[in-house]
């Protein structure tokens, strides 16, 4: 096939595969879908979908609308773990990225600050008025350029800001703090067992939307409407189903050892007590635990001004994770 779209099981996203000439033959409607839901890989020499698996409907629709054939997948599925490793050697990548704009715009601002800097203790030069002669016009339009490079040097400086800001966000990404907070890895894991009992409870109903269609009948949903789709297009699917279950699976295994590792989680509702004072990681300030569930508890702040109208204090919900002590 010479145009036609896959399934990059490495990467989770999906490409568009075509020449040039197909390209250049395509309307600027069908440009401007391709560029909504694509990136140009300049390595791979191929678009590559914005979104990965499970989120592919959208770029996919767009390489059907492109008359692309369906290639199927390619590569192997790489385990959470080694994602998790590509991810934070990127992220490490791009700090590096980002400290170097960062030092270059703010030398680009202390340059173009020179000339207002060196004048500094000149009071003359900074009160002088504007003089209606050649000599005195001169002068304004020169300190008036050197005014306006002083206000790109601060732009400069502003600029050095974000990506400092930038660098220490992807710093800490390629460090895995997020991985160090029980709180964080317990939410993620809460994701995953959700997505697991959606996908799982999906699976059989589609099986039997296949048996429906094998034995001749009209597949129809759990409201008796009925379902259009081939047996093609439901064993579809049910791989896909398959395939996200199995991801799953490992992006919950991987969270349970991260949290494992961290100690597990230390309290629950069988060692907690109405009254209690907890510190948790989202505030700076204890918190008193009112009542328990299975995963989360139910707490009052004790800050003064966190108060109802009526003297109560405000309460909240957090998961037994996020408790770093009992005081």
């Amino acid at each position: 096939m010479d145009n036609y779209f896959i399934i990059n099981r490495e990467t989770g996203k999906l490409e568009l595969h075509f020449d040039k000439s197909t390209y250049i033959g395509l309307d600027d409607m069908q440009k401007a879908s391709i560029k909504s839901a694509f990136l140009w890989g300049r390595k791979s020499g191929c678009w590559i979908s914005r979104a990965k698996v499970p989120n592919l409907s959208s770029a996919q629709r767009v390489a059907e609308s492109l008359g692309l054939e369906n290639a199927g997948s390619t590569g192997e599925r790489l385990s959470f773990a080694e994602q998790m490793e590509r991810k934070q050697e990127r992220a490490e990548r791009r700090a590096g990225r980002y400290e170097a704009r960062a030092d270059a715009a703010e030398k680009r601002g202390e340059t173009l600050q020179v000339p207002i800097n060196s004048m500094h203790g000149d009071i003359a030069f900074f009160t002088q008025p504007n003089i209606n002669t050649s000599a005195g016009r001169a002068f304004t339009r020169r300190r008036e350029r050197m005014f306006a490079a002083f206000d790109r040097g601060v732009q400069e400086f502003q600029k050095s800001e974000y990506w400092r800001e930038r660098a220490a966000a992807a710093r800490a990404s390629a460090a895995g703090l997020e991985q160090k907070d029980k709180g964080f890895i317990q939410r993620r894991i809460d994701e995953r067992e959700s997505s697991i009992r959606k996908v799982r409870a999906r699976i059989p109903e589609y099986e039997g939307y296949l048996t429906a269609i094998e034995n001749g009948e009209a597949p129809r949903n759990q409201y008796g409407w009925e379902i259009k789709l081939t047996a093609e297009q439901v064993q579809s699917q049910i791989d896909a189903d398959l395939d996200r279950m199995e991801a799953l699976l490992d992006e919950l295994g991987y969270y349970q050892e991260a949290l494992t590792a961290l100690g597990g989680v230390e309290f629950s509702r069988d060692n907690l007590s109405k009254g209690d004072l907890l510190a948790i990681s989202r505030y700076s300030e204890p918190v008193r635990f009112v009542r328990g569930g299975p995963k989360n508890f139910t707490f009052e702040f004790t800050l003064p001004h966190m108060t109802y109208a009526d003297g109560r204090p405000m309460q909240g919900k957090a998961a037994y994770a996020e408790i770093v002590e009992k005081r």
